[in-house]
């Protein structure tokens, strides 16, 4: 089947009635005027090859369990290698129907019960709910803010070890602080897990969508041959695409005895990728490449208006976003209790909490929406904070 010509045109501009479709996202809100600003989940349209795609699937009529197409093995292994210089083999691709899953499988596979799980704070929630579910044990260290940068600190991260910590869970690009961390942050952190004989499990979902034009995503397990022997590397289509209700990610494991562990886990509780999210996947990796680029210009665009309107919240700070969607403010200076709340009620505005990222006092803000739609809730995060009586010279970094 020829690959979809991509038109050229995509209007991310276009309001999409989400409301009445069952979304996750909107459902918070049913029956309020809130914007709903919180999970990591896009209201634009998937590109259209991959609508299309899908329609000729469902066309078909039948919907048997399936294997993953060779088409999207194929597709795979061609995206890292182009993008990434990384030569994957078919056998080291391991499917998932979600990449949650794949943490929790993860956590299962490396170690024994009451084992400990390592990783840093502020994270995307499940890293800190799997090990727990799984027997683990969790233990975290905080980043530490340097200047307008977050970024490891190893003697934190030392102090958080104990002798039963097995496993180190990653997250690059970081979600919610919108790194993109430099080769030369992962080759001391790989170092580090190396040095204490971790094995890591590398969540890197948002590595399609790096929005800095001189920053460049570098899978973990690349680092070294003896880091990718100790590497689980968990990717999706479904952050970057916008594909995450079709529930298709997958785990690239290179050493066999790994991979057999991450298996054996799965074994008759982790179900099949469903026919439809295979088929949304091979048309994003192989048929979407002018989409994406077009929206990586549209996000870039979005996330420049959103350090420029918090440079003026009162109370509010922020970082750069390198990528992904999301921007993480720090609230800590507004002198509000619970900023979730206030921007929910005086805003209309829905934000993710930083409680739930293991950080209170921030909050993560979605910015993959039409920009009309982001500038009216800017402006009125903005206006409730002045009419709380905020003051301008409340602003500061706080390290």
């Amino acid at each position: 089947m020829p690959p979809e010509r991509q038109t050229g045109r995509e209007n991310f501009d276009e309001l999409v009635e989400r409301r009445g479709s069952s979304s996750l996202k909107w459902e918070r809100y049913r029956g309020t005027d809130i914007q709903p600003m919180w999970v990591a989940d896009m209201d634009f349209r998937s590109p259209p090859a991959v609508l299309k795609l899908l329609r000729e699937r469902v066309e078909h009529g039948v919907f048997g369990y399936t294997l993953p197409p060779a088409e999207l093995v194929d597709a795979v292994l061609s995206m890292l290698l182009a993008e990434y210089d990384w030569q994957v083999r078919p056998e080291w691709l391991v499917w998932l129907p979600g990449l949650v899953c794949g943490l929790n499988v993860s956590c299962r596979a490396v170690g024994q019960q009451g084992d400990e799980v390592l990783s840093m704070v502020p994270i995307y929630p499940p890293f800190l709910t799997a090990p727990g579910h799984s027997g683990r044990r969790l233990s975290t260290a905080p980043f530490v803010r340097r200047g307008a940068s977050w970024e490891f600190d190893f003697d934190l991260l030392a102090g958080a070890l104990t002798p039963r910590t097995r496993l180190f869970l990653h997250c690059n690009p970081q979600n919610p602080l919108g790194r993109v961390f430099s080769r030369v942050e992962q080759e001391q952190l790989a170092e580090f897990c190396l040095r204490h004989d971790l094995v890591v499990c590398s969540d890197e979902i948002h590595c399609g969508l790096v929005l800095d034009r001189d920053k460049k995503h570098i899978p973990f397990a690349t680092l070294s041959p003896e880091v990718a022997r100790r590497t689980i590397t968990l990717m999706a289509p479904s952050k970057t695409y916008n594909l995450p209700g079709l529930g298709c990610s997958f785990a690239v494991i290179s050493e066999p005895g790994l991979r057999l562990a991450f298996k054996r886990v799965m074994e008759g509780i982790v179900p099949y990728v469903n026919a439809l999210g295979f088929t949304a996947a091979l048309a994003a990796y192989r048929d979407s490449a002018d989409w994406l680029r077009a929206l990586i210009g549209y996000l870039r665009a979005n996330r420049d208006l959103v350090l420029r309107e918090v440079e003026e919240m009162p109370g509010i700070t922020t970082t750069p976003v390198e990528a992904t969607y999301l921007a993480w403010l720090d609230c800590r200076a507004s002198g509000l209790a619970e900023p979730a709340r206030f921007f929910e009620e005086e805003a209309r505005v829905g934000l993710s909490d930083g409680r739930e990222f293991g950080a209170p006092g921030f909050l993560r803000l979605n910015f993959g929406c039409p920009r009309s739609e982001l500038a009216a809730a800017l402006r009125r995060m903005g206006e409730a904070l002045e009419g709380k009586g905020v003051e301008q010279g409340s602003k500061g970094a706080r390290e």
